[in-house]
């Protein structure tokens, strides 16, 4: 768990039991969405095609290429034979010999870059590792380091047996991380130690040991473009969890706090989310990093990415981090709420933008950080309701897949309450309520009650509880009626969850007893 105890992901003012089991969300979704960002926008391991010194036209060209699966039997004789030929080059003495090894090391580097399916296993079973180690031993030319570093990069991003196949080559890959070395050569290094984290936990315990993340950490302080956002994502690879032990370490090294506020300061948007899945894991597993990283600035810096930004690939992990840091610490969101307001930065429409993208993950981020909003004082349900974002989410209830509908309903329930400690029973906020009803979101909370999902079910019944109890003129039960949702109700008589079951019983018992419309 985290090195210094994490704050509960998001508070929930409807029931306080859901803060409890929604507690540890923050660092489940850190790890979960390792998985979503890599598969789906920048993967978990990268193939390196272009080497890190730019390389020449001819070799962008031939790397460019795709093999046909025809052609992969002759692509794996060649590897074969490369690897044959780097054996001799390492052997060589004499005047030539490094030249000689250079070589053979772009042959193989090429015919590891040419596919999208490289031939990593012919190269594995014909020896290349120890021979890659060998060409990466110190006092070597940059070339013949760089061109091993490149097929160890390219050999990492293979299937797990093969990323593994290069644990005798880490010492050399993470001693040449050093300020040192050339940069072309450092970087290439912390991309295949990039692609090594990205297989795995135990991988990445690997690296902890043995120092990898240091001096990868110092890698982003200066302010060399391709190097930072190479050194970046390893290092994102590399502390996302799920033990919160890198995050802890990370946050240690001298600098790296300012190093993060400045490059998120900077209109290089690659950079910016590579670094801004830093501050994701961090804000999701050490509270000494968030509060560090707040006291910098950085929820006025992510507010103004929100909205400069168009990039999916940023917006992304800018509003992840966003709802870790607002589950920590709702007051500090406060003051940007209430200082921007009525300008474009303001942080409420910013996240509108959001809720109106086409884009389904941007929606579901959003609200998930409008859903932390709401949970918070007064204040914040007050901006929220009074914003642009209010007949969004009411659409958003009744049009969108669950899981949206799902967050959406957390925002509108949680705006309709006062935050309550302990098991308390909270005040409703009946101007809020009233409008929320109005605005014809009861139908989207009862069909939340007939969902399979209990979390989704749970939500439902506290809200109908929340009209039953709190509209004016008794009118809760007619509306309830109206939509149906005795009938929703009833369908937990005899329910399995013991919690949904006496939820539902006794509101049904309550409200719609022997004496429910008598005097009609």
């Amino acid at each position: 768990m985290a090195d210094d105890g994490s704050a509960s992901n998001r508070r929930d003012p409807i029931k306080s039991s859901v803060g409890n089991v929604a507690g540890q969300r923050r660092r489940q979704q850190a790890v979960t969405v390792a998985k979503e960002r890599r598969e789906s926008l920048v993967r978990a391991k990268r193939l390196c095609r272009v080497g890190t010194n730019g390389g020449d036209d001819e070799d962008a060209r031939v790397e460019n290429e795709m093999m046909i699966d025809e052609e992969q039997p002759v692509l794996e004789a060649q590897t074969v034979k490369a690897v044959e030929e780097l054996k001799s080059a390492v052997q060589s003495q004499g005047k030539g010999a490094m030249q000689k090894r250079v070589t053979a090391l772009r042959e193989l580097r090429r015919l590891l870059s040419k596919s999208e399916f490289p031939p990593i296993d012919a190269a594995l079973t014909a020896g290349a590792i120890p021979l890659l180690v060998q060409c990466l031993s110190f006092g070597s030319p940059d070339e013949q380091l760089l061109e091993s570093a490149w097929c160890l990069t390219n050999i990492a991003a293979g299937k797990p047996e093969e990323t593994k196949a290069l644990l005798p080559a880490l010492p050399l890959l993470i001693a040449h991380l050093g300020e040192k070395n050339s940069a072309p050569v450092a970087e290439q290094c912390a991309w295949a130690i990039g692609n090594v984290a990205g297989e795995g936990e135990e991988l990445r315990n690997v690296l902890l040991s043995q120092g990898a993340l240091p001096p990868l950490a110092r890698m982003i302080f200066p302010d060399k473009g391709s190097t930072v956002r190479t050194a970046a994502w390893a290092l994102s690879n590399l502390i996302k969890g799920p033990e919160s032990k890198a995050a802890a370490q990370l946050v240690r090294v001298d600098g790296i706090v300012d190093a993060i506020l400045r490059h998120l300061k900077k209109t290089d948007e690659e950079i910016a989310t590579e670094i801004a899945w830093i501050v994701v894991y961090l804000s999701a597993l050490s509270d000494i990093a968030t509060s560090m990283l707040l006291k910098g600035g950085i929820l006025q810096l992510l507010v103004e990415r929100l909205a400069t930004s168009d990039s999916l690939q940023l917006l992304i992990p800018v509003l992840r981090s966003l709802g870790n840091f607002v589950s920590v610490d709702p007051k500090a969101m406060l003051t940007i709420l209430i200082g921007g307001q009525n300008t474009e930065e303001n942080a409420i429409n910013v996240l509108g933008k959001c809720l109106r993208s086409e884009h389904r993950v941007l929606k579901k981020e959003a609200a998930w950080v409008l859903s932390n909003i709401a949970a918070g004082s007064i204040e914040h349900k007050r901006v929220i309701h009074s914003s642009e974002a209010m007949p969004l989410l009411l659409r958003l209830l009744s049009t969108s897949p669950f899981d949206i509908k799902k967050e959406v309903a957390y925002v509108l329930g949680n705006l309709c309450v006062e935050s309550a400690e302990g098991d308390a029973r909270p005040r409703i906020i009946q101007e809020h309520l009233v409008s929320i009803v109005s605005g014809g979101c009861l139908r989207g909370f009862i069909d939340l009650v007939r969902s399979p999902d209990i979390e989704a079910a749970r939500l439902g019944l506290q809200f109908i509880e929340l009209v039953l109890r709190g509209m004016p003129n008794g009118e809760g039960p007619k509306l309830v009626e109206g939509e149906d949702g005795i009938d929703a109700m009833e369908r937990f008589q005899f329910h399995e969850n013991e919690e949904l079951r006496v939820m539902a019983n006794s509101l049904v018992d309550k409200y719609f007893g022997e004496d429910y419309g008598i005097n009609e």
